[in-house]
């Protein structure tokens, strides 16, 4: 019996799941994460950015009788939750400060009266004596914390009320609990177990690996003409430059809104309207690139940024892993880029040596280090970076990182030119990090090189005929050889390792890969094989119906929809529906509009569509096509653009509305007036002769007005007096 009925739940799942957000398969996790609150048991999920964690507690709300609570961090997470929700017809409303009272006490009153199955709240809202009052009055199933990393201090942005949420939980102990978040180590793990009181049996780990995003890290030589060559070759497309401090956002962003980008700045100087403004034009694609410090981007949930580019080192790897994983939410190819310079390394490391908490300052250069060891590995990036968060990860060649792009590429033989900095390194004293040492390589005439008397040494200026760029490029490259380690002091101080030595022996040669080798590689564009000029018509269409219900375009339908939409070409609602993330909500509200512009796109252009019906293992939880026709006329659809778009008979059209009425629902009378008899008369006899002899049959009503309507015109008149009932 029990699992009998854990058949129907996964089944119930699927249909929600395809009928509702309009997926045909559950990614790793999800199923078993739903499975398990269903269940009653508690769970720890960790799971990357835009890996779905969302889903995880969306379904289950659908499913419970009671309500689902979400604790987040944000208003601004909440608002966009809460409007992808309402797009899907679910019922879901947010409380915090950002609403009016009238708003608040509607949401009670829906609250009280089990007309909501999702409530957002922030966790100081939920601290609130009332707020625990109202939602011990009702049925709570699901406790949800979102980014429940915030409650560890070993985690990269702890919150202290955040540590609070456990009291709460404990008022409520036969109420699930689900704690989500992106990134965290097992330690942060444990304490996040610890606080809530979990158990390791549900624990949930995906993979860390964010297969569509390349990673690419270049020296920082000239970080503005950088940017701005990474910017034109990602034109038209949504990102995110993360910068260290609010100056150096506005200076990016002045520079760049001189060159005409398409461009807003965000940090916590600016007022909190101002802030707002920015945000909601960035996410409602009419900017198209927000310059900003860490602030920003925390519970954003922007599908189609196609980029993040950071300005200025991250602190940490947890940090850098969360801000690049604000790209490809949607799973379409996008880049992030680092700029690299030891002088960042050296300001990170200067901050951190002014805490007074000696636990909390050796922490803190633990993930600098760490972080500094990612930068500088010569292996796949993935390596490094998914490893640090505790998953085993060997793969030699991702092919999506700068270290991988081309596994054809030579490497140099750079042996002179370690010998050559490897001497200045020794004959400076081992006291300097690599930016001192390559000046007196070049022959620099500054005050610190003369002051200290390296203008006198035998290594000053025969480095010169290399550019600066290049020299740090080679710096990099004997950290990553394991010639010379950084010391972990104020000033990053070079020192030489065993292999250096035999290296400057000429005992050992050196090969790497230099600057120039590095910055030929370049990923541009979202997707291959997609028709770039019907994604602009859909894109500006989409703008348009975000507008028109003061959302973001985003929550529409997501970038990976529409290329789904221009590689495939669907000109028929079962093709549409067969569409990553166009379910039955979806498919009712634009399936009309969408079917139009393609059908007309394709007729224009002599396309054909490339929509190959599979019948899949879940074929049973397809949309019965009357229900899909059913949706579409009622979404505005008249039964002549249902005939041109989806190229169905009228008469068929007009059967399957019948057996969409048949099933329960109901439809439009408005549409159907246009094809009634135009005699006033008629019309009323013959709706007379279907009171006499219902609507099971049309031959009673035929012979009754001696043949003067034929059957396809009281098949219509059978609708019309159906949908008036």
């Amino acid at each position: 019996m029990e699992i009998k009925m854990q058949q129907n739940i996964t089944v119930h799942c699927r249909e929600i799941l395809k009928d509702i957000f309009g997926y045909d398969d559950f990614r790793p996790l999800q199923e078993e994460i739903i499975s398990s609150a269903l269940s009653g048991r508690d769970s720890l999920v960790v799971m990357p950015t835009g890996g779905g964690k969302s889903l995880c507690y969306q379904i289950p709300a659908l499913i419970f009788q009671g309500l689902t609570v979400v604790v987040s961090p944000l208003i601004s997470l909440m608002k966009d939750q809460v409007d992808q929700m309402k797009q899907l017809g679910i019922d879901a409303i947010l409380l915090n400060s950002s609403i009016t009272r009238d708003e608040y006490n509607t949401g009670i009153d829906m609250i009280r009266n089990n007309k909501v199955r999702l409530l957002y709240v922030a966790p100081e809202t939920l601290l609130k004596n009332e707020m625990i009052a109202l939602l011990a009055s009702v049925k709570v199933d699901c406790l949800a914390i979102d980014e429940a990393h915030c409650i560890s201090e070993w985690g990269h942005d702890f919150r202290p009320e955040y540590r609070l949420i456990a009291q709460v939980r404990k008022k409520f102990p036969t109420t699930v609990c689900m704690a989500l978040t992106a990134t965290a180590t097992e330690r942060v793990r444990a304490d996040i177990r610890k606080n809530l009181g979990f158990t390791e049996s549900s624990d949930f780990i995906a993979s860390f690996n964010r297969d569509n995003l390349f990673y690419r890290i270049m020296p920082k030589n000239h970080p503005l003409e950088q940017t701005i060559d990474f910017l034109n070759k990602h034109k038209d497309e949504s990102g995110i430059i993360y910068t260290f401090s609010r100056g150096n956002v506005d200076r990016i962003y002045d520079s760049l809104k001189k060159l005409r980008f398409s461009v807003r700045p965000y940090h916590a100087g600016l007022s909190d309207s101002e802030r707002k403004e920015n945000q909601e034009l960035f996410l409602k694609d009419e900017v198209q690139i927000i310059v900003a410090t860490i602030a920003f981007g925390m519970g954003i949930h922007k599908t189609n940024v196609r980029f993040v580019l950071h300005f200025d080192l991250p602190k940490s790897i947890e940090a850098y892993y969360q801000e690049t994983g604000r790209a490809g939410r949607d799973g379409v190819k996008s880049e992030c880029l680092l700029l690299y310079s030891y002088s960042d390394i050296h300001k990170i490391r200067y901050f951190i040596n002014q805490k007074t908490d000696e636990t909390e300052k050796q922490a803190s250069l633990t993930q600098l280090d760490a972080l500094v060891a990612y930068a500088d590995s010569g292996r796949c990036r993935r390596i490094p970076l998914i490893t640090y968060f505790g998953e085993p990860y060997s793969i030699e060649n991702c092919g999506m990182c700068d270290n991988c792009a081309d596994p054809g590429e030579s490497a140099e033989d750079i042996t002179t030119q370690a010998q050559m900095f490897l001497s200045c390194i020794k004959r400076t004293g081992e006291k300097f990090g690599a930016g001192h040492i390559i000046d007196v390589l070049r022959g620099s005439r500054s005050k610190k090189i003369t002051g200290f008397g390296h203008n006198l040494l035998p290594t000053y200026g025969i480095g010169r005929d290399l550019s600066k760029a290049l020299w740090q490029g080679l710096a990099q490259e004997f950290i990553r050889n394991g010639l010379v380690f950084q010391d972990t002091g104020s000033y990053g101080e070079l020192r030489i390792t065993g292999k250096g030595y035999s290296v400057m022996k000429g005992d050992e040669p050196v090969s790497g890969k230099t600057t120039v080798t590095r910055e030929k590689h370049s990923v541009t564009g979202t997707a291959a094989d997609y028709d770039s000029r019907l994604f602009e018509i859909l894109r500006e269409k989409r703008r348009e119906l975000a507008a028109a219900e003061n959302v973001p375009p985003y929550v529409v339908f997501s970038d990976k929809t529409l290329i789904d939409i221009c590689t495939r070409y669907p000109q028929s609602i079962e093709e549409l529906t067969s569409i990553h993330g166009i379910g039955t909500h979806k498919m009712q509200k634009y399936g009309g509009s969408i079917l139009t512009i393609v059908k007309s796109y394709c007729a224009e252009n002599n396309l054909e569509s490339k929509s190959v019906q599979v019948p899949s293992q879940h074929e049973h939880l397809k949309t019965p096509r009357h229900v899909q026709i059913g949706q579409l006329y009622n979404s505005g659809s008249s039964i002549t653009e249902i005939e041109e778009t989806a190229g169905i008979k009228r008469s068929t059209i007009i059967s399957n509305l019948n057996k969409f009425i048949q099933d329960g629902h109901s439809i439009k009378s408005a549409g159907l007036t246009s094809l009634l008899p135009g005699d006033t008369e008629l019309l009323t006899r013959i709706i007379a002769a279907f009171d006499r002899h219902s609507t099971e049959y049309l031959k009673p009503v035929f012979e009754e007005l001696g043949g003067i309507a034929d059957y396809d015109m009281l098949q219509i008149c059978r609708l019309y007096y159906l949908s008036r009932e």
